[in-house]
């Protein structure tokens, strides 16, 4: 097991000029809220002024804003539906906005640094749990391969800026998020997300059944985005080394088990359906935080607790865009 070492006095982030790439997503929105209480001044981006893929654009307001602190949560990210199809896009699109932002973070002397990336970096055929070593130790699933081979180059940039430059960029590998703010379009929304809204919409529209992808079986770890922003910032106050650190939740569940606790939270009683012509993505990934833990991070929030949480905040959603739209309705005049 690789070892790594806390450090002896913690980093300070209060004061600085924090920049969350990435603000408005579910895992940025997190670290928003979890650096409200560090008393740092906080800087965002939004996509109408800068383009984060755009390099010009991105030297150009690190020059002008002139960051002390960045957290590189800015990626396109989506289920396996999404990377299968649009491969291109995955890889074009997280390859740039990570280049830019290492580059640009480098050239105006950005104290730290940390680059997130997903432990869907790991080989298909990783051992379980799967350990920062397993990184490049055999092929990829290739329905993410795309994704996964930008997240890859992203910490390999900041182990590289660190080794030839001196750098303080660090990089973390969360497992599967979920939580407020996240993506719940069935098209191109992870397994957690899509599972509520599926959830949701057969019981609020009587519907006899759901159906899920594939046999059910493969296993998947799940952290709340809350949870991992706060390991985030931990890594960020307490850790600096060139080795990647994961973070997870360390519990696994089948994805028929995860749909049939949904349901259950949802107090849906209909059947759970399985579409075996469809992909299963890798039989198992499930993170060994044994780093992590011993760097002096747990997580907070259970399983159960954080589905709740999905549920309400999706249901209310719901409840006010249905609201807003009943309100924007031309009135009808007879």
């Amino acid at each position: 097991m690789t070892d790594v070492q806390r450090l002896e006095t913690p980093f300070e982030i209060e004061g600085k000029r924090t920049f969350v790439a990435g603000h408005r997503g579910l895992l940025g929105s997190a670290i928003i809220e979890r650096l409200a209480s560090e008393q740092c001044v906080l800087l965002t981006a939004d996509r109408a002024k800068v383009d984060l893929a755009r390099q010009t654009e991105v030297e150009s307001w690190f020059r002008r804003r002139k960051p002390d602190l960045v957290f590189v949560a800015a990626a396109k990210v989506g289920g396996i539906l999404a990377n299968d199809a649009y491969p291109a896009d995955f890889i074009y699109e997280n390859l740039m906005i990570e280049a830019n932002i290492i580059h640009a973070a480098f050239q105006v002397g950005v104290e730290k640094l940390v680059f997130i990336g997903s432990t869907c970096i790991y080989p298909k055929a990783a051992r379980q749990p799967i350990a920062e070593t397993e990184l490049l130790a055999g092929p990829l699933e290739p329905t993410n391969e795309a994704y996964a081979i930008a997240k890859i180059a992203g910490l390999k940039m900041c182990q590289a800026y660190r080794r030839q430059h001196g750098a303080d960029f660090i990089s973390c590998m969360p497992t599967n998020l979920y939580g407020a703010n996240d993506n719940f379009d069935l098209s191109s929304s992870h397994v957690l997300p899509a599972f509520v809204r599926k959830v949701h919409d057969a019981k609020t529209g009587n519907s006899p059944s759901i159906t899920i992808w594939g046999s059910g079986t493969p296993k998947r770890e799940f952290l709340h985005a809350e949870d991992c922003a706060d390991a985030i910032v931990f890594l960020m106050k307490h850790y600096s080394g060139p080795i990647p650190i994961n973070v997870g939740s360390g519990r696994e569940v089948s994805i028929l088990n995860l749909a049939r606790l949904i349901a259950r939270l949802a107090d849906y009683r209909g059947e759970i359906a399985l579409d075996g012509t469809k992909p299963d993505g890798v039989p198992r990934k499930f993170a060994d935080t044994t780093l992590i833990r011993k760097l002096g991070w747990r997580p907070t929030i259970s399983l159960e607790e954080g589905i709740r949480r999905t549920l309400d905040e999706y249901s209310e959603s719901v409840r006010l865009k249905s609201k807003r739209s009943k309100n924007d309705a031309p009135a009808v005049v007879g």
